[in-house]
């Protein structure tokens, strides 16, 4: 069963020549021009179907989102629209639709809905655009770690280990739920359970990363993780998947370098290989925004946004600079931030968003955290009040990386976990890698819905993953 599929066939038509094409079809128009869609780029072949050729059963078939295979000579189009056709000499259904069972109709849909209906909404333009950016972002993450030497490390999804601290982790067990064995004391013995301790679903592969960049040199991960968070916002999943560099005899301003030069590699590999999903996203959003206020829409279209971005040095500042910026806004003066600004709180998204698309008006680093409200394993500044981390923050969506130099004194990295009651003998092997041969080395975290969410435009970070997961929402 041959064909051709309709990106390759659009890039140099071959005029006279007969083509098969199989794919869905997006419009039914007049009974005789039928659009078509198979998925290997945001372009649509128009077919031109004569009812003297094709038997009436067989138009009766054709609708909208029907799978179809036409048979045809490529011609130059004699209307407007499209500069090339294709004259079906055949057509052939394979999966008729009845429209008025079908969820989808030919009619904007919600993201809501289409949530919901995610069996179907790849077909959908938007969609199928996402999609194969996603695609293509995964495909540059590994190119460009594996140009530059880095060794793709496969770390554990069930783990024993609370890399964060955060303690909001999906538990692995075997034990009966109803009835699970106990101690003495009546808590659950997970000495019984399938691997002999408490085990939970990864949050993060750093902690085990780090064991490959103090022995290769430079590792990333690159995996699902998980978190067990409350939180039904635009940016949050309780399934996402992560991208985690670690680098030895690295500090945090190599860390920085890294993860700026990273992100731009993965816009301009987007703009550069994926300009048609690009420019159909921008042109979505441009449509969505025209009967919007001039003060809600952005400032700059999409492609414009991401070639502004890469074009740019990021700005960098330390956390305690950025909180004199916001103490001085006049955002704050008059009240319009909904959380609380102080030295040694962590910065919300509102905050982030107002540096980023007010002040600076760029993506912006923010370094040098208060200690307090960061992980344990961060490597401490001399100040004794904050930790070498650092946190890339982007246009509408705010952080989209964090990282830090790692504290790689082992004197100084077992008084941080007493301090924040992480138990040493339960990381004594994180321990060792300080002491036996240990070494400055740091590293960072990316969301990868987070930057597909960026690239693409998309407003609800559950929009840019195939099948999401989120409280209460685990459908597929």
């Amino acid at each position: 069963m041959e064909r051709q599929e309709i990106k390759t066939l659009l890039q140099d038509p071959p005029i006279g020549s007969e083509v098969t094409v199989m794919g869905w079809v997006r419009a039914w128009r007049g009974n005789r021009f039928m659009v078509l869609n198979d998925g290997s780029g945001p372009e649509t072949l128009q077919v031109v179907v004569d009812g003297d050729r094709i038997d009436e059963a067989t138009l009766r078939g054709i609708g909208f989102h029907a799978c179809v295979s036409a048979t045809g000579t490529m011609t130059e189009s004699q209307g407007s629209g499209q500069s090339v056709e294709l004259i079906a000499d055949s057509v052939k259904i394979f999966g008729e639709n009845e429209l008025s069972r079908y969820p989808l109709q030919p009619k904007k849909q919600s993201m809501e809905f289409l949530r919901d209906n995610a069996q179907f909404r790849m077909r959908t333009n938007t969609f199928s655009s996402v999609f194969r950016v996603r695609h293509g972002l995964a495909y540059a993450v590994n190119k460009y770690f594996h140009d530059r030497g880095y060794y793709y490390l496969h770390t554990p999804i069930i783990t024993g280990n609370d890399a964060e601290g955060a303690g909001e982790m999906f538990r692995v067990s075997t034990l009966d739920p109803l009835n699970p064995p106990k101690t003495e004391d009546g808590q659950i013995d997970y000495r019984q359970d399938f691997f002999g301790k408490a085990t939970n679903l990864t949050v993060s592969g750093q902690l085990q990363a780090e064991i490959g960049a103090l022995a290769l040199g430079k590792v990333y991960t690159f995996g699902p993780t998980f978190r067990a968070e409350n939180s039904n916002t635009s940016r949050h999943l309780a399934e996402f998947w992560m991208i985690e560099p670690e680098i030895a005899f690295a500090d945090l301003e190599n860390d920085m370098e890294l993860a700026e030069d990273f992100v731009k590699y993965l816009i301009n590999y987007c703009l550069e290989h994926y300009a048609g999903d690009l420019e159909y996203l921008d042109a979505r959003i441009q449509e969505a925004e025209k009967n919007m206020k001039a003060t809600d829409r952005r400032p700059m279209g999409l492609i414009d946004t991401l070639k502004f971005v890469v074009e740019n040095d990021f700005a960098r500042v330390t956390y305690t600079e950025a909180l004199d910026i916001l103490m001085r806004s006049k955002a704050y003066k008059k009240g319009k931030f909904e959380f609380p600004l102080a030295w040694g709180t962590d910065l919300q998204a509102e905050h982030e968003r107002y540096l980023v698309e007010k002040h600076f008006q760029r993506p912006v680093i923010v370094r040098d955290y208060p200690k307090d409200i960061k992980a344990f394993y961060m490597r401490q500044n001399d100040d004794g009040q904050t930790v070498a981390a650092m946190d890339v923050l982007f246009p509408y969506i705010g952080e989209v990386i964090g990282g830090s130099q790692r504290e790689e004194r082992e004197d100084k990295l077992r008084q941080r976990m007493n301090e924040m009651g992480v138990h040493a003998d339960e990381l004594d092997w994180y321990l060792q890698l300080r002491t036996f041969g240990g070494c400055p080395h740091a590293g960072f975290g990316l969301g990868f819905e987070r930057i597909v969410q960026f690239i693409t435009g998309m407003g609800n970070i559950r929009d840019v993953i195939p099948f999401p997961r989120a409280p209460r929402l685990a459908q597929f």
